[in-house]
């Protein structure tokens, strides 16, 4: 787990952001991206909620902060790769298309610093009720938009009291044998694609929960979300993969005492 001080990595994996969603974590992402650096940056699904903001407008200013962090970082030269998700899934239409340095793509082969190669991919076409019944996602999609509500209250409280981030939602959803069966299809189904394209592991996002292990000889590794984890994946410069799980590393005071510094300074409008 990281020190605090700027951490240096190869790749970065981040998935459903929920950008436009209260339940989004988004001083946590800033904290994260302003406290590392990395080569490429692969955005897997879910980072724009268009789902939600369909139905009304949430946009604060810490939302707009990871979209102009992530644009300065093409910029700068870093890489970065967006695969859209089902949340997001508008922007499956730019597959190919360039935007401020960003390229969309429906999934891609990452290469690892030791050689091995990986799909990235959201994962949500491997997800039987997004692709076969579409209204029930939406249907199970509202629900989870107010357990997330439940959630944001449950950690006011918690900041009140000085406690850290603990994600109420993810307890519960843990704790349901539905749930559990679920993830063990969506990940079984994975594992499966990534054997037939003849690589070496998956990386995807889409169930909001952070894994890494072997399935029948390939490594399926999930990086999580920031909504109820506030996890990421990294690689480190010998090709070796962790997963951060930020919202356990800081301690929200820090993080909001770091923003307030960030704010002294703010991010120069978008290009």
């Amino acid at each position: 787990m990281p020190d605090f001080g700027l951490q240096r990595y190869r790749s970065v994996f981040i998935s459903d952001v929920h950008l436009g969603t209260r339940g989004c974590q988004a001083e946590l992402l800033l904290d994260f991206i302003r406290l590392t650096e990395f080569d490429r940056l692969y955005l897997v699904g879910d980072i724009v909620d268009g789902w939600k903001m369909k139905r009304g407008w949430f946009w604060p200013q810490s939302h707009n902060d990871v979209v102009q962090k992530i644009l300065r970082l093409a910029r700068r030269g870093v890489e970065v790769i967006y695969i859209p998700g089902n949340h997001d899934d508008q922007v499956r239409d730019f597959c190919g298309i360039h935007f401020g340095g960003v390229v969309v793509a429906r999934d891609t082969i990452h290469q690892t610093a030791d050689g091995r190669r990986f799909l990235v991919t959201h994962g949500d076409e491997f997800d039987g009720v997004v692709r076969y019944a579409p209204w029930l996602a939406h249907l199970g999609d509202a629900a989870y938009c107010a357990l997330l509500a439940a959630n944001t209250t449950f950690n006011r409280l918690r900041r009140r009291l000085g406690l850290g981030y603990w994600s109420l939602s993810a307890y519960l959803k843990g704790r349901v044998k539905n749930a559990l069966q679920f993830i063990d299809g969506f990940e079984t189904a994975l594992a499966d694609e990534t054997r037939r394209r003849g690589v070496d592991g998956v990386i995807c996002g889409h169930i909001h929960k952070a894994e890494m292990r072997m399935i029948d000889g390939v490594l399926y590794v999930n990086d999580g979300d920031w909504v109820e984890s506030c996890t990421a994946l990294v690689e480190h410069d010998d090709g070796r993969l962790e997963i951060l799980d930020w919202a356990k590393a800081r301690p929200l005071a820090a993080v909001h005492a770091a923003r307030g510094l960030a704010n002294a300074e703010p991010e120069p409008a978008l290009a």
